[in-house]
This record gives C-alpha cells, sequence and structure tokens, in this order.
C-alpha cells in the first residue's frame, strides 16, 4: 500500500533549533506533493502560528491541512474551509483558572488571533505568543469568560511545579477535559478525546483514506498518539525517548534535515 499523506509536527521536527524550514527539508516536502501525497501539518500551536509555515511549505497550492490546537480544529489551506473542530465545554476557564492560581500557575487561553491572560507577564505565556506572533490581551478574570468558545487553554510554571499540578487536575476535571504536557512548562487543557490520532481519523475519513496510507512524524509527547495510530510512525532521533520506543522508524535530527532523511527512506522504498 503507498502512502498518501505525511503528517509533520512542526517544532523539533520540521524545523530545526532556529525554527526555520532548511531548503533541503521544503524541496523534500515540495516534491512529495507534486506527486500527489497530501501533507498535514499538526501542531499544538493555534492557526494563526502555522499559517506561515504552512504558506511556506505551499500547502495552499497543493491543497495540504492544517491540524492545529493539537487536533482541536483543522483546516483545508488552499480552500480555508474547517474540516473538524471542537471547543472547550463552557463554564470550565474560571474553575480551570483558579485552580491554576490556587496551586501557584498561571493560565492562558486564546481568542480570536489574541492570547488572553489575568498575567500578561508570565514568562512562559510570552513564549507563546512570540512563538505564534500573537498579541497578549489582559483580562481581569477568566470567569468572565466562560462562555468563550474556544479550542484550547495552557496552564504555565516552571518544570517541577507542573509535575506536582498536573495529577490535580487530572482528579478534578480529567473525566470532562484532555489533559497533558507538551512541553515541561506547558500543561495543555484540551476538549475531551481530542488529541492528534483522534483528530487525524477525522480527516481521513474526510479524504477517503485510511490510517495505513499515512505516515506521521514527530518528537514530543502530544505526537505521541498519532505516530501510534499511523501506518508508519517516524520519531526525530531528538524525540523523547517513549516516542522513539513507540515508532516504526527512526530519523535523523531536526537540525540534520530528519524530516528530508525520512521521506527518502520511506517513498524510495515503495
Amino acid at each position: 500500500m503507498k502512502y498518501k499523506v505525511l503528517v509533520l509536527d512542526i517544532d523539533g521536527t520540521v524545523t530545526n533549533s532556529k525554527k526555520e524550514v532548511t531548503s533541503k527539508t521544503k524541496a523534500a516536502i515540495t516534491k512529495l506533493q507534486e506527486q500527489g501525497v497530501i501533507i498535514v501539518v499538526a501542531s499544538g500551536r493555534p492557526t494563526h502560528g502555522i499559517i506561515p509555515l504552512s504558506n511556506e511549505l505551499a500547502l495552499d497550492k497543493f491543497g495540504g491541512y492544517i491540524l492545529s490546537f493539537n487536533g482541536a480544529k483543522i483546516i483545508n489551506c488552499a480552500t480555508k474551509e474547517i474540516v473538524f473542530e471542537q471547543t472547550m465545554p463552557l463554564g470550565y476557564l474560571g474553575k480551570l483558572a483558579d485552580l491554576a492560581r490556587k496551586n501557584d500557575c498561571e493560565m492562558m487561553s486564546y481568542q480570536g488571533n489574541c492570547v488572553i491572560t489575568t498575567c500578561p507577564t508570565d514568562p512562559f505565556i510570552e513564549i507563546e505568543a512570540k512563538i505564534n506572533k500573537l498579541p497578549i490581551r489582559p483580562i481581569t478574570d477568566f470567569h468572565m469568560y466562560d462562555n468563550l468558545l474556544t479550542n484550547k487553554c495552557i496552564v504555565t510554571a516552571e518544570d517541577e511545579v507542573l509535575e506536582a499540578v498536573e495529577p490535580k487536575f487530572k482528579q478534578v476535571f480529567g473525566e470532562q477535559l484532555n489533559i497533558f504536557r507538551s512541553e515541561p512548562f506547558f500543561l495543555e487543557i484540551m476538549p475531551r478525546q481530542i488529541d492528534k490520532a483522534f483528530s487525524l481519523s477525522k480527516l481521513l475519513k474526510h479524504l477517503g483514506y485510511v490510517k495505513e496510507e499515512m505516515v506521521a512524524c514527530g518528537d514530543g509527547f502530544n505526537d505521541l498518539s498519532m505516530i501510534m495510530y499511523a501506518g508508519m510512525g517516524v520519531a526525530m532521533s531528538n524525540a523523547q525517548d517513549v516516542v522513539k520506543k513507540a515508532a516504526d522508524f527512526i530519523t535523523k535530527s531536526n537540525d540534520e534535515d530528519g524530516v528530508a532523511y525520512a521521506i527518502e527512506q520511506i517513498w524510495n522504498r515503495q
């Protein structure tokens, strides 16, 4: 069976340590698209933070897809059609923010193309805003936003703090929401069931393909589900150990054009 879909995480995967896509990696991706392979860029980033990279890879020209917010939203880059979307259940932002503050953490979410938070000077929230080129809009109370339709929120703190706090969030909200860490300092709060694998299953159904026709490449904890789900799961050599253990193939690192190497190895075998 030929692989017809390639799913790529962004940070630590398709971009190098300088957050750049090298000419070699870009050329390999373009060649695949010219052969009719569909490219999906799948990231925890908000949609607005992915569009510049998707345009750089010409996904709008070839009809690729953006899977943003760890799978809470999927759009067709050519038509801008929303293929799939799930938002947080209403009434939770205030309660989540209360638990975060009680445990010396901060929290952020998204409204339009803005980051909203009660602590705009939090260094981790500043990182998220900078990476995605989003302005930070200070708010006074998340309870006032309990009716906001948003795809996710993030609780932030130092690694050792979040390590202790994560089980508390799962104990209180684990039956209603999907909760996991994407970075040592980011605790992602997602709609229930949402992860990259779940949303990719929706996209494959939309495309008329099966998971055996899909290759997924990533490095982080939030890539684990899609790497286990895909017909061919590819881990970067810089990936988390648990991701490498789950993968069918380990490619070179993101600073060694690992995506280009994986494309060369996998599609040349077909």
